[in-house]
């Protein structure tokens, strides 16, 4: 079978380990935006993930002419009245910064009681090849989030967001456990079958 490139549209390590490990016997080869130099950023301004994530992949994959799988996922928290939603990488300012994330998401949930703080992650894929999209797909896990961070395995809010029936958080989970259940983990082996099917043809 002739081995085709994929782009994952992310600089995001964390992203880009957890897609690496789901795709690693995938007939592709993968690449990342580092191997493109300066690339213009696309404006994530969809009202939800599955339009960011189909206009990250659309853009991407013109710009290379390489087929581009692009992911958005976040928070949603049932007491912010689902947010910070698909502003959760930059729920603190522009800077993306994780720990000032953290920091406001749980002053946001001070006086909110432990049985009001549920929340999901949630993640949509997109898959494109410059000019349509070719494949879709999602994923997501339950849980709570708490105010005090636990684990090191993980990134941006797991250290808060806490799996009842495990009693541990997805920054506890090592990394084959966490792909199996996260959200990203379900949405990437929801759309292999349809890159599989695509590659094959």
């Amino acid at each position: 079978m002739k081995r085709h490139k994929l782009l994952i549209a992310t600089s995001n390590a964390g992203k880009l380990r957890e897609i690496r490990h789901v795709f690693t016997d995938l007939a592709v080869e993968l690449v990342t935006l580092a191997q493109f130099g300066e690339l213009p950023p696309v404006v994530e301004d969809g009202r939800t993930f599955e339009d960011n994530a189909a206009k990250k992949a659309l853009h991407y994959a013109e710009l290379t002419g390489v087929w581009t799988l692009a992911d958005d996922s976040g928070l949603e928290v049932d007491a912010l009245n689902r947010g910070p939603g698909v502003h959760s990488a930059r729920f603190a300012g522009p800077a993306q910064d994780a720990v000032a994330n953290n920091a406001k998401l749980i002053a946001c949930l001070r006086d909110v009681p432990r049985e009001r703080r549920s929340a999901r992650f949630r993640c949509a894929i997109a898959m494109a090849d410059g000019r349509r999209v070719l494949a879709t797909a999602s994923g997501t896990i339950e849980g709570l989030i708490i105010d005090k961070p636990r684990g090191r395995n993980g990134f941006g809010y797991d250290p808060h967001f806490l799996l009842p029936e495990l009693g541990r958080t997805t920054a506890e989970l090592d990394p084959e456990h966490k792909n199996r259940i996260s959200h990203r983990g379900q949405a990437l082996r929801n759309v292999r079958p349809q890159l599989e099917s695509i590659l094959s043809e």
